[in-house]
């Protein structure tokens, strides 16, 4: 019998629900008027655009009117920063973030700084946590905005965003987070957490690609990101994406009503992977919060492997893994994330993330396992031969 692929790239993309597919059907072929129009059709539309706004300003404990319906987690970034850093810019110039911010952030960040707008990237810990105190002692005067993710999408250190949030708002500055990896694995309260703007997508939570959205406070002002009609409270012009918003918001009632019981089964997959991976093989090391890191990845190095290459052996293997964040996927250059944790450059080359989810199983950690045994010891004894001096062995 043919041996099925073994996907682990959840954090990258996640496969859409059987649920989402039907829903997004039934609106594509019975609800596909323009929710702007006023006709019988078009406000049929209308009611089911609304549903689904309720259905997700709920997760959130937001209003409906607080969320805006965007293309993506990356759009959602975007309109956060460059929407509040304009609408704020005469009561200041300085923003707040951090360095192991996804690249939606940070590439925003220094197109702002072109403008004109000053930034200051926040070191991390040695786990990739941003210490609340690094935040406070950042703030100025000048301070519009701060932007710190909530978990990170490489190695899943989850961040102290209520106390973070708090931080913010004691100084009259405006906090978002970028949430599109923690959104439907911890709990988000948009106002216990003082949290401002917050990034979501849909293509990570078992949803369609295409689709995010991006709470934002109605106290908050925003300049448009585009202009044109009067769609999503002025800010976002253009017809809203009805059958990918009703199946993000499938996805959203899915993954909150299942996280308990989704979270109990990746944590248990995820210390099985990590105990066995570091018993088993020498020089491996997980990267992150030991324990405040999110459920399903393990971002972990092994000494004297090139990450590119481990990769595709075992994607000829039948195994889907990653050797950073999809977005910077392909690309030489070490991880940025690791970098900032104060990795040297072959040491941050050296690392994959593992991103579990629903699709797996116990019985395919154990056969990624015995395929990582294999192909690090191939690797590493095509090294020795290359190279005189003893890299680390595997033990088995």
């Amino acid at each position: 019998m043919e041996r099925q692929n073994i996907y682990c790239d959840h954090s990258a993309t996640t496969p859409p629900a059987p649920e989402v597919l039907e829903e997004m059907h039934r609106i594509s072929a019975e609800i596909w008027g323009n929710p702007s129009s006023i006709h019988q059709t078009g406000q049929a539309a209308k009611v089911e655009l609304e549903k689904a706004r309720e259905i997700l300003a709920g997760t959130l404990n937001a209003s409906r009117n607080e969320i805006i319906f965007t293309s993506g987690g990356t759009e959602a970034d975007n309109f956060a920063l460059r929407g509040i850093a304009h609408a704020l810019c005469d009561r200041g110039d300085h923003i707040i973030t951090s360095r192991v911010e996804h690249e939606a952030v940070l590439n925003t960040c220094a197109d702002l700084e072109h403008e004109g707008f000053r930034i200051t990237y926040l070191d991390v810990d040695q786990h990739g946590m941003v210490p609340p105190e690094s935040v406070t002692e950042a703030i100025e005067d000048s301070t519009i905005l701060i932007s710190i993710m909530h978990a990170n999408n490489e190695i899943g250190t989850i961040n102290p965003i209520g106390e973070i949030g708090a931080l913010a708002h004691e100084y009259g500055v405006v906090f978002h987070t970028d949430a599109v990896q923690s959104y439907g694995k911890l709990p988000v309260d948009v106002r216990e957490m003082n949290i401002d703007a917050l990034s979501v997508s849909g293509h990570k939570i078992y949803g369609p690609k295409g689709i995010g959205m991006l709470y934002l406070s109605k106290r908050i002002d925003a300049r448009p990101v585009l202009t044109g009609g009067s769609q999503e409270r002025h800010l976002r012009a253009g017809t809203e994406n009805l059958p990918a918003i009703a199946g993000l918001a499938e996805a959203a009632k899915l993954v909150t009503h299942s996280r308990d019981e989704e979270n109990a089964s990746l944590v248990s997959m995820q210390r099985q992977l990590e105990e066995e991976i570091t018993s088993r093989i020498s020089g491996s090391m997980v990267h992150g919060h030991p324990e405040n890191r999110l459920p399903g990845i393990t971002n972990i190095g092994f000494q004297g492997i090139d990450s590119e290459s481990l990769v595709m052996n075992l994607d000829m293997r039948g195994i889907a893994v990653s050797s950073g964040s999809a977005c910077s996927s392909g690309t030489v250059k070490p991880s940025h994330v690791l970098e900032a944790l104060g990795f040297e450059e072959a040491d941050a080359k050296s690392a994959i993330r593992i991103s579990l989810g629903r699709t797996n199983t116990p019985d395919q950690i154990s056969e990624i396992l015995d395929v990582l045994v294999e192909e690090i010891g191939r690797l590493r004894g095509t090294a020795r031969k290359r190279n005189p001096n003893p890299e680390p062995s595997v033990s088995v």
